[in-house]
């Protein structure tokens, strides 16, 4: 096997022409140009040597980002209007990260970055490719199917985004974090269609102009297709017991259904509740979500559907308490009139409700921890920063 030098050297020669034209074009100068080389140099020997790290691939591919804004803001300088290597660059970055995710398979912060990358350069076939191999390797990642399914949404597949947050909702089981995210891209939609109700004439339930480049295709294990047609993405296949996690029945209603009425966002949570992460805090997780939407027409019904549950399963449990609390003002601008308002509805709420929880001591440290979040706003109105500060001083626990 060639060693670590000559490995090295090959992947510093497939540079050469580009720095050729860059000392051509005096883009850069001779020195500059052999400092170049140098730090490559440098790069290649620690992501080959034994014993490589996934930080190591990372500094080198930033450090080759930052070569190419320096290389295009010098071309805009010099007013330099066409190079034959203009693309190179970003070919290197992501040649590296390709060697990087194959070397380190299994580290997700290179995968992201990878992703990232693709998106930020807009080479939509490459992050298709790529996000559909960092899914199969990491299937149980909660972060990369919440990538996936919101550019579906951006591009304005909702029957695709649906897919991916379905699909992985069957994998990610463990916490509540992409059942969450799944809801609020539904909420995000919702108001969308609310939008589009005030104008005349219009479609509310149109979709929004697809980007047929961003688009990753995916035949859901629901609808019995083989996904072996050309062009079809094969994403990871959930087990048996974890596709019961969403049975067909249930897919149907989350993937077919209008949801004007606010049904998918209330199946997603009638369906979360089922699960093993499902508790209090996770509940109030959800509502604190639904509840910052005030400008969707059915939040409403849906947070009040979220909060009846919650009143029958866990009734006076700290969380509970702290929802009914804070419900006055969730949602609301801190800096709007109608936030000083609501505050008048939270204070009596909140003795009442430390009287009958099951664990004032909680119920407390959960109160003080939104209130510093308030505190922490820039500009905030003197008398409600008064208010919030003696509200605070006057939780025993804290």
């Amino acid at each position: 096997m060639a060693g670590v030098a000559e490995k090295a050297r090959f992947f510093l020669e497939r540079s050469v022409p580009q720095l050729r034209e860059w000392e051509e074009k005096e883009l850069f100068s001779k020195e500059e140009i052999r400092t170049i080389v140098q730090k490559r140099n440098t790069h290649e020997h620690r992501v080959l040597s034994p014993g490589n790290k996934p930080s190591d691939w990372s500094a080198y591919a930033q450090w080759e980002q930052s070569l190419e804004t320096l290389r295009r803001k010098r071309c805009n300088r010099l007013r330099i209007r066409h190079l034959n290597s203009a693309h190179a660059g970003q070919g290197r970055v992501l040649s590296i990260y390709d060697r990087a995710v194959n070397r380190h398979p299994n580290s997700a912060t290179l995968w992201r970055e990878y992703l990232s990358y693709t998106a930020n350069i807009k080479a939509a076939k490459r992050f298709r490719r790529t996000m559909t191999d960092a899914l199969r390797m990491m299937p149980h990642d909660t972060q990369l199917w919440v990538m996936a399914g919101r550019r579906s949404a951006r591009s304005g597949d909702m029957a695709a985004a649906r897919g991916f947050f379905m699909r992985g909702c069957r994998f990610c089981t463990q916490d509540g974090t992409l059942w969450i995210e799944y809801a609020r891209c539904e909420m995000e939609w919702l108001k969308k269609v609310d939008q589009r109700k005030s104008k005349p004439g219009a479609d509310p339930l149109r979709p929004d102009r697809p980007q047929g480049d961003d688009e990753i295709r995916i035949h859901d294990s629901d609808e019995e297709e083989d996904g072996d047609e050309e062009g079809d993405v094969l994403l990871p296949e959930p087990s048996k017991d974890e596709a019961k996690v969403i049975d067909k029945k249930a897919a149907k209603q989350l993937q077919n259904n209008p949801a004007m009425d606010g049904a998918i966002p209330m199946a997603i949570f009638d369906i979360a509740r089922k699960q093993r992460f499902f508790n209090a805090d996770s509940a109030e997780q959800f509502f604190v979500m639904f509840a910052s939407f005030k400008d969707v027409s059915v939040q409403p019904q849906i947070s009040r559907h979220v909060l009846d549950a919650m009143d029958q399963v866990y009734p006076n449990h700290p969380a509970t308490c702290n929802v009914h609390i804070r419900q006055p003002i969730l949602g609301v601008s801190p800096k709007t009139a109608d936030f000083p308002r609501g505050l008048r509805e939270v204070i009596p709420r909140l003795s009442k409700y430390l009287e009958v929880t099951t664990d004032r001591a909680e119920l407390e440290r959960k109160t003080a921890r939104w209130i510093d979040e308030y505190l922490t706003v820039e500009d905030l109105d003197g008398g409600i920063r008064k208010v919030l500060e003696h509200t605070k001083g006057k939780l025993a626990s804290i």
